[in-house]
Parts: structure tokens; sequence; C-alpha cells
């Protein structure tokens, strides 16, 4: 396995956190929210943070947005991986 080598320089990011759900909210995307913290925490910009639908439009739609921003280095996604037939994140 790769090891990171601790004499580079650390470089922040500006990251997206994307979650994919029909049923969270900002006010209650636990996931969306942690990722938040973690990457904050670690020095990270956060870029933008939104939720999306289960519909591989709009799933699609975003990240294209976010690849299109110069703003935005890195894009997370979570949620939107169940075990129902609206769950299409790996798909999109």
């Amino acid at each position: 396995m790769a090891r990171i080598d601790e004499n580079l320089p650390f470089l922040p990011v500006n990251i997206a956190v994307l979650t994919i759900s029909d049923s969270r909210t900002l006010a209650d995307d636990k996931s969306g929210q942690r990722l938040q913290e973690m990457l904050t925490a670690d020095g990270h910009s956060l870029a933008a943070r939104e939720i999306v639908t289960d519909d591989g439009d709009k799933i699609v739609a975003t990240l294209r947005r976010y690849i299109a921003d110069p703003k935005v280095d890195v894009v997370i996604t979570t949620g939107g991986t169940g075990v129902t037939g609206r769950d299409v994140t790996p798909e999109a």
C-alpha cells in the first residue's frame, strides 16, 4: 500500500459534499454534516454542500456542475446506494 510522504507540504483543497437522498434535508443530513466537519477539521475548505433526490439526471447534472466549477477541487458523494429501486447513484 502507498504511504503518504510526511515531508510534502499540506495542500488544502476545496471540497463539495453531495448527499443523494429522497428523505434528508440539510438539517438532518448526518452523513453530509459529518463529512463537512471532518474535512474542515483537517484544514480543507467546504466549496459547496447540497442534497439532491435519487434522480439520475439530477445527480449527473449536479456532478457536472461541480466538475465545471473552478472553485471545486474534489467532490465527495454520500447516500443513494440503498436497496430500493430508486437508489440510482452508482448508475449515475
